[in-house]
């Protein structure tokens, strides 16, 4: 699974601190403190004809990520929708965009690791591009990757920051072995998420997806949950080994970037019958009814 070009984004309008640049001519300084050390945290919003689904959910995780790292100034909500809205607008968007949203600790003053260092601010990045959900919705195929999620008495996985290096490594694994993604696992081994997305397991048409220790309280995965409340579907969360995986009748994985899509492989072995899932189609059905009729209106 790579991600193509889309020729409409060959000239993107790009926001830094409020300035409206191409993406040429974009620029971050050598001194921004996610240049010297990926000091900062981010956030993935997608549009629908207009509205942007979970956007003070995503902007709340956003705050407690840079409250976590102590970033002396965090703009306000309203701050960060007034760019989103000018962004949108430079570029005449309106629906099938995605939005990554990143706030640095800013410039500092002079290169180091130092927090004290950066005395100027953050820096907020609006980045804007035409995408649609970029997995295929054929079916996934994962590997388990050797590289474990760490826990949180190393790097607390609920701090949404922009490391993402142990990702970045899991995929590799995948991208060697012609995988779609890669299945990480903690430190005790159990699942914690793919490199880039949270997942669910199907069960005698019971759900089950992984508790959030070595991962993020997905915004993608808390709706789901919550749809299969609203349509009580039983849903539990719970610490996942390989062999559940391995023994599943449906499984499928959840994110902004990438909706629902189904996993129907793994490490060589067919999840259920190597297809995708009636279970699974039912929540992305339900899920696309919600994206369609609920969000924040931005354009």
């Amino acid at each position: 699974m790579l991600q193509r070009f889309d020729e409409r984004n060959r000239d993107l309008i790009v926001n830094i601190n409020g300035q409206l640049v191409h993406r040429d001519k974009a620029g971050i300084s050598p001194f921004d403190s996610a240049v010297q050390g990926g000091d900062a945290v981010w956030e993935g919003l997608r549009l629908y004809k207009g509205r942007i689904f979970k956007l003070h959910e995503h902007l709340d995780r956003l705050d407690r990520s840079a409250r976590a790292l102590s970033f002396s100034e965090i703009p306000s909500h309203e701050k960060i929708i007034e760019e989103i809205r000018h962004t949108l607008a430079a570029n005449k968007m309106r629906d099938g965009v995605h939005i990554r949203l990143t706030l640095t600790r800013g410039v500092k003053i002079t290169s180091g690791m130092d927090p004290r260092l950066n005395q100027s601010g953050p820096t907020l990045i609006v980045l804007a591009e035409h995408k649609v959900p970029v997995y295929a919705k054929t079916g996934l195929t994962l590997i388990t990757s050797k590289i474990r999620r760490p826990p949180p008495e190393v790097l607390d996985a609920q701090i949404h920051h922009a490391n993402l290096l142990n990702s970045i490594l899991a995929k590799i694994e995948a991208n060697n072995a012609g995988a779609d993604d890669a299945l990480m696992l903690d430190t005790r081994g159990f699942v914690a998420e793919t490199n880039a997305t949270h997942v669910f397991i199907v069960r005698n048409g019971d759900l089950a997806t992984s508790r959030v220790v070595a991962c993020p309280e997905g915004i993608t995965r808390g709706t789901v949950i919550e749809i299969c409340a609203a349509e009580k579907i039983r849903c539990v969360e719970t610490d996942l080994s390989v062999v559940d995986i391995y023994g599943a009748n449906e499984m499928f994985c959840t994110g902004t970037m990438g909706e629902l899509a189904a996993v129907t492989k793994i490490d060589n072995r067919h999840i259920g019958d190597g297809k995708v899932g009636a279970m699974t189609k039912r929540l992305s059905d339900l899920y696309t009814h919600r994206t369609a009729s609920e969000g924040v209106q931005v354009v």
